[in-house]
């Protein structure tokens, strides 16, 4: 059996990781799979590296001392100045375990991550990528902005210097190949397209045509998503076949959302509606 909560977007709220410590260790999970945008979103973004070492090293230790894997990486609005920092703190545990670009086996199943996403109009860059070569950018509500550790630098003609960087297509293409593609779980933070896991709230679809082909043609377990809050319940959807790989994207608004998932059933439930009672 394994038996794994998938959450993600929590964006620094302590209460929804407080909830999601509960609740794991209620429920008795193998483990925690945290998709991404990790760290808060609100304020001073350069405070990120405190809340790092002040809390989610804490939140850390009790999945530790619980034995309770807990797989996760940074997402596109946690600076990426602070992965050296997440990555010392996600290795001073043995049951945490950061997937950014690289493997992870547990049990018969092998967890690959990639936390990189389409570009969109906001300004903050670190994790953005044309999506395929022949791209067309969004129109951009600023200055493109790169974070390094004394502020941001301004990348005043973002569109040619996102097409120095690897595109998404790319990306996805140097990831570690799984042994076993049929038993491998892929946590992609940015969604595919075309599945109504990518649906904004203005009804614009801002999914990956890359990640939709590259499951399509490798066709891995299972395929985990967030990064679009509002999609499920804009789109009605938070999860869809592409083949024979099961695509689940559980959204995250203002009530704790996650997945809790049974491998070996191949069992799906969503829970929705918890709120902060503190």
């Amino acid at each position: 059996m394994m038996n794994i909560i998938f959450v993600t977007d929590l964006h620094g709220s302590k209460w929804k990781y407080e909830l999601l410590f509960k609740i794991a260790k209620s429920l008795d999970i193998d483990a925690v799979i945290n998709g991404g945008d990790m760290l808060p979103k609100s304020g001073n973004l350069f405070q990120q590296g405190e809340f790092i070492k002040n809390y989610l090293e804490n939140h850390f230790s009790q999945f530790e001392s619980e034995g309770i894997y807990y797989l996760c990486y940074p997402g596109n609005d946690d600076l990426g100045i602070f992965d050296e920092l997440f990555e010392e703190t996600c290795g001073k545990f043995s049951f945490i375990v950061n997937i950014a670009q690289r493997k992870f086996e547990m049990g018969n199943y092998e967890f690959i991550g990639m936390n990189y996403v389409v570009d969109y109009p906001f300004q903050l860059k670190d994790r953005c990528r044309k999506d395929t070569e022949d791209y067309v950018f969004q129109n951009q509500l600023g200055t493109g902005l790169l974070s390094e550790k004394d502020g941001f630098l301004e990348i005043d003609d973002w569109f040619s210097y996102a097409a120095t960087l690897p595109t998404i297509e790319d990306e996805l293409r140097k990831l570690v190949r799984p042994v076993n593609m049929a038993n491998s779980i892929y946590v992609i933070h940015t969604p595919p397209h075309k599945l109504g896991l990518d649906e904004c709230s203005n009804k614009t679809k801002a999914g990956s045509k890359a990640v939709y082909d590259f499951l399509l043609k490798n066709q891995p377990l299972l395929s985990l998503h967030g990064h679009i809050h509002e999609s499920p319940v804009f789109s009605g959807k938070w999860y869809a076949r592409l083949g024979r790989t099961m695509c689940i994207q559980p959204g995250q608004l203002d009530e704790l959302t996650y997945i809790v998932m049974d491998l070996a059933a191949m069992k799906f439930d969503r829970v929705n509606g918890l709120k902060n009672r503190a």
